[in-house]
């Protein structure tokens, strides 16, 4: 075999929820060269993927044209024989009406290295996601998956046998079922299923937007019809329908349904995500400011050498924290420079950056704001030395209080905050529509900035502020919160969302 040809491994990215992917398919993504993804795969999965990847799209239904099967062959068997690592992306599992075999029957003839990852499949997730069993042991012993949609010119014999299936003892589930239900519903009836069969439509499984749709196999087309249901849906057929709950664990989440844009920079907005994921949301994220290290080390440099000479080090962001610690250790020193200094933190998210590199704070304020902050420090401090560290912008109330009340203030400007100038035209197109129910907002700076990135759009949600003094901000620009946090972190944002909204229907 040629060794310089490369490796394609096919990932099963799972019903839609990113957090259900396999932790193998997690490591291909990390290691791949080239990610061929199709639209049944979350885009939050490509994130995986490393910075360098190249990404290509193989198309969504509405939204241009879309890759034939032999088109996506050709490609990734051009992309291995560069010598590349390719992940194909593919929903659900690939092995369940995922073309697993001409993929791999191409991989062997062309004699490239492969690897086949399983994901979960739309059926077992529709069942976990809805409380819908697939199989029960008294109605439903076995369970079926049949495509509803087959493929044209099939020889006769290896049609779908609609009498079995009518007398099929167990569930039936049909993939790709919705624009062909009318035909293999009627045809189930015709071979003697019963048409008050009770069945269940989920429609986007696993996703904060999953709806779930219950009726019988005679009336499925008029449901379908009347509800205007388009694909990605699971169709489950049989006794099993009638084991539906009220209300199950999915939906009943308190976010459940609702739609949250997060500001905050890309790399550090996860923890936010993923709390409010936790809670049902669906997360769109468009960072409106960007964080960078400063044009000009020379100050911090200078700052660090003499760090024996300051009495107190005082972070007023964890962006702070990483930034000039990071520079230490770049400077070829370690935590023994800080011996001898005192550390303040404005809040509990900078005692947590401190932890990261094994420090504590010797004092952080119970309000997390630079008034609190000073008058915390200025009793036992006053002829002392203080080195801030902080952002590029920023009020300077910090530094006049302490000069005021007689400290020696040196400040460093260890990280550049700008403003992202340009919005995600899909984000914006969301809110003009509506289809943001909330923005959070964790910084003045992020208010500036998203009232610069949105305007008017703004109206069209509900405002979430980490603070009053965030609040102010937004209220300063025209735009009233609907929402503020109580305790001054990402953790007290995300309960005042949760708070401001109504108790899921019983």
């Amino acid at each position: 075999m040629n060794e310089s040809v490369g490796k394609v491994v096919l990932v099963g990215a799972g019903p839609g929820d990113p957090g259900l992917l396999t932790l193998r398919g997690a490591e291909a993504l990390q290691s791949a060269d080239v990610v061929f993804y199709d639209y049944l795969a979350s885009p939050q999965l490509l994130k995986t993927a490393s910075r360098d990847v190249e990404l290509v799209c193989l198309g969504r239904h509405g939204q241009g044209r879309i890759y034939s099967q032999e088109e996506i062959n050709e490609r990734v068997v051009a992309e291995a024989k560069k010598g590349k690592f390719v992940v194909r992306l593919k929903g659900g599992d690939p092995a369940i009406f995922g073309h697993l075999a001409e993929e791999l029957d191409m991989l062997e003839t062309a004699r490239i290295p492969y690897e086949v990852v399983p994901g979960i499949s739309a059926a077992c997730a529709a069942s976990s996601y809805t409380g819908i069993p697939i199989t029960h042991r008294d109605t439903a012993s076995c369970v079926t998956f049949v495509t509803g949609q087959e493929q044209a010119g099939k020889e006769q014999n290896t049609e779908l046998d609609y009498a079995a299936l009518a007398n099929t003892p167990g569930t039936l589930v049909f993939y790709m079922g919705v624009t062909t239900a009318a035909k293999w519903s009627q045809s189930l009836i015709e071979h003697g299923k019963s048409p008050e069969t009770p069945i269940a439509i989920i429609r986007r499984c696993s996703l904060p937007d999953q709806t779930t749709f219950t009726g019988t196999l005679g009336d499925i087309s008029e449901r379908l019809w009347t509800e205007n249901l388009r694909p990605p849906a699971i169709v489950i057929v049989g006794e099993v329908a009638r084991h539906a709950p009220t209300q199950n664990w999915f939906s009943a989440q308190p976010l459940f349904g609702q739609t949250v844009l997060v500001t905050r920079p890309a790399a550090q907005a996860s923890e936010m995500t993923t709390s409010l994921a936790a809670l049902g949301a669906a997360i769109v994220c468009q960072p409106a400011i960007e964080i960078a290290p400063p044009d000009d080390w020379s100050s911090v440099d200078k700052a660090i050498q003499q760090l024996s000479t300051f009495d107190w080090i005082v972070f007023s962001s964890r962006n702070g924290v990483r930034y000039f610690l990071d520079r230490i250790e770049k400077l070829g020193q370690d935590s023994r420079a800080l011996a001898g200094v005192q550390i303040a933190a404005i809040g509990p998210a900078t005692v947590a950056q401190l932890a990261n590199y094994a420090l504590r704070a010797d004092l952080c304020p119970e309000v997390h704001r630079a008034e609190a902050l000073a008058e915390a420090l200025l009793p036992n401090a006053s002829g002392q030395k203080m080195l801030l560290v902080r952002a590029s912008r920023g009020r300077e109330v910090l530094a006049e209080m302490l000069t005021s009340g007689g400290v020696e203030v040196q400040q460093v400007v260890s990280y550049t905050s700008r403003d992202v100038r340009t919005a995600d035209p899909e984000v914006t197109d969301m809110l003009a529509q509506g289809k943001i129910d909330w923005v959070t907002v964790t910084s003045s700076a992020i208010a500036r900035a998203i009232v610069h990135l949105y305007g008017s759009q703004l109206k069209q949600t509900q405002l979430a502020a980490i603070s009053p003094l965030t609040a102010d901000v937004l209220r300063s620009a025209g735009h009233e919160p609907d929402a503020v946090a109580e305790t001054y972190t990402g953790a007290g944002l995300v309960k005042a969302i949760t708070a401001g909204q109504p108790a899921p229907p019983k």
